[in-house]
């Protein structure tokens, strides 16, 4: 299946692979938060719930990260290709976000 970039109509197709491979991530990182909300409602010890918060942050992180990798691999590459430089703002302006 070839990757399409529709960006600049804020959309992306994405692979059945990709698709199903961010889902689970999401899914796996959303367990990790309602863990998280047990912890707070059963009085869980205050570090052992940073540590678990430091988790998912992590995870958020990787997320991020993939999902950078290819939005640069795809989407910013391709309207670069195609003349479009303003790409390169929004991504320095993303980066910028995920980086405070």
């Amino acid at each position: 299946m070839e990757e399409k970039c529709q960006c600049m109509q804020k959309t992306k197709e994405r692979t059945r692979q990709e698709h199903k491979k961010l889902i689970n991530r999401l899914s796996r990182i959303e367990g990790q938060i309602r863990g998280i909300k047990g912890m707070v409602e059963n009085d869980a010890y205050c570090t052992d719930i940073m540590r678990q918060v430091a988790a998912v942050n992590a995870a958020l992180n990787s997320f991020n990260k993939e999902l950078l990798a290819a939005h640069i691999k795809t989407c910013v590459a391709q309207d670069i290709r195609n003349g479009n430089d303003e790409v390169i703002d929004d991504l320095l302006e993303v980066l910028r976000k995920l980086m405070k």
